[in-house]
């Protein structure tokens, strides 16, 4: 008990004297007094609003029945989240979970009204247990009501941290091309403007036609689709260097700025000095900052265009990973949905700095199913790879076919999992992680999303060299 709050005022009371009390609670409705034989004292308890019933720290396991009033149970998760558990009024009871289950889980409890309760303790639980066939069956329904809810909302529970986990790394994945595009733009604006002022003073000077030929051949060459061979990036500095030296010497006007995007497109020195020859200085000078312009405009479309299509990768991406249609039979590539998941994930590969390979060796990767949640599946395979994979390691995805089975193995090198661990592996809130980092839940949920919604299998070999998941589905389900 906690020592802070209003202590609850306990009196030790004969079993027969509470039979009368014990009959208005429906599991104890059908109770004779000879089940109760077996009791020889319990705990009357008078607890005003406010009192702490069970502190997270108490390990002795009581069995509670509320007579009047309300009792708060609150629970500490694995994580160190503080939830409510259960409200507890008239007629209802408590504990028996701990006491069948043999182990706590940090919960506390506090009467929020007036109430009045009985308590026994383990010894005396086991003994009503053991001689009523009729508490029996109906604490041991009680329980498995209480837990079937609360994996429940712990499932409902570990997928709004999942959903947290994907809107935080699409909302990184969204920001880089989005701010590209947007800087892009901008620099367009400016482009424009430029290309206009320079435009109209080059016309203003009435070129002649084969100086506006000349123009013309040095934006098809600058604009071409046929891009010059790949160098080295020693090369392409030495070039780029020549042309601006050169470009200094003809007294070009923002030699500096315009020599790297006219050398990327090759131009060079050889290359415009037909032109160098066809104008004067100052117009020659216009020549080049226009075309510089209208290069550079281009390009920066070219920028803005790969951002809007990283952009609807990643929306795509979202939509496959959170389609559920289990009413009706539907076609899922499987390929597609690992795809999915690896987009969604990208930010924290980038973070660990890991290189995904890829085998995807099945000649078959699409099923027939009506099962849904694959792409969670998927994520939480490689949000573990990426956990247990150290900086700058691997994380391998293949795929192959056994007959009428799609099968997936998803692998990191990191320390492996410990060999006592194994047997607990899949168990719902099992984890290895440190407290705040791991709920227990992602390998419990993706075992039932294989075995329930696909009717496939799960399994792992693991050794100190690293851990592999096995996911096998059958290609009609």
């Amino acid at each position: 008990m906690t020592e802070s709050g209003p202590a609850p005022r306990v009196e030790k009371k004969d079993a027969r004297d509470v039979y009368q009390q014990l009959l208005q609670i429906p599991i104890f409705a059908s109770v004779q007094p000879a089940d109760l034989a077996c009791l020889s004292e319990v705990e009357l308890i008078e607890a005003d609003a406010g009192a702490e019933l069970i502190h997270k720290c108490d390990t002795l396991h009581s069995y509670w029945i509320v007579l009047s009033g309300e009792v708060q149970g609150e629970k500490f998760l694995p994580d160190g989240t503080r939830v409510m558990a259960n409200l507890f009024g008239a007629g209802e009871t408590f504990g028996e979970v701990s006491l069948l289950m043999g182990r706590s889980g940090s919960v506390t409890c506090t009467a929020t009204k007036a109430s009045t309760l009985i308590r026994l303790d383990e010894d005396s639980f086991w003994k009503l247990m053991f001689h009523s066939p009729t508490v029996r069956r109906a604490v041991l329904g009680t329980m498995a009501e209480r837990l079937q809810a609360y994996q429940t909302q712990a499932i409902h529970r570990e997928k709004l941290i999942s959903l947290g986990t994907i809107a935080a790394g699409l909302m990184h994945e969204l920001n880089n091309p989005g701010a590209a595009a947007t800087r892009a733009a901008s620099q367009m604006r400016e482009n424009l403007t430029r290309l206009q002022h320079l435009g109209l003073r080059f016309c203003a000077g009435s070129p002649s036609p084969g100086q506006l030929e000349c123009v013309r051949q040095l934006q098809d060459q600058a604009l071409s689709s046929v891009r010059p061979q790949a160098v080295s990036s020693l090369e392409e500095a030495d070039a780029e260097e020549a042309l601006l030296e050169w470009l200094e010497a003809a007294g070009v006007e923002n030699a500096w700025k315009i020599a790297p995007t006219l050398s990327a497109n090759g131009l060079s020195a050889q290359g415009l000095g037909c032109a160098r020859a066809a104008f004067d200085p100052a117009r020659f000078s216009d020549a080049l900052n226009w075309l510089d312009s209208l290069v550079s405009s281009v390009q920066l479309l070219g920028t803005i265009e790969e951002s809007i299509t990283r952009i609807s990768a990643l929306v795509m991406a979202v939509k496959k990973f959170s389609r559920q249609d289990d009413a009706k039979t539907h076609e899922v590539d499987v390929h597609d949905s690992i795809q999915s998941a690896l987009t969604i994930l990208a930010h924290k590969f980038r973070q660990k700095d890991l290189r995904v390979e890829k085998d995807f060796g099945a000649t078959t990767a699409k099923l027939i199913t009506k099962g849904a949640g694959l792409g969670q599946t998927w994520t939480n395979l490689l949000d573990n790879a990426v956990d247990a994979s150290p900086l700058k390691g691997v994380v391998r995805i293949r795929t192959w076919n056994e007959g009428e089975t799609m099968c997936v193995g998803i692998a990191d090198h990191g320390a492996g999992i410990p060999k006592e661990n194994w047997p607990q592996i899949f168990e719902p809130f099992f984890t290895t992680k440190p407290v705040g980092e791991g709920t227990g839940l992602g390998l419990d949920i993706a075992h039932r999303i294989v075995v329930g919604e696909y009717r496939g299998q799960i399994r792992f070999n693991s050794s100190s060299a690293g851990t592999e998941f096995l996911v096998c589905l059958p290609i009609n389900s």
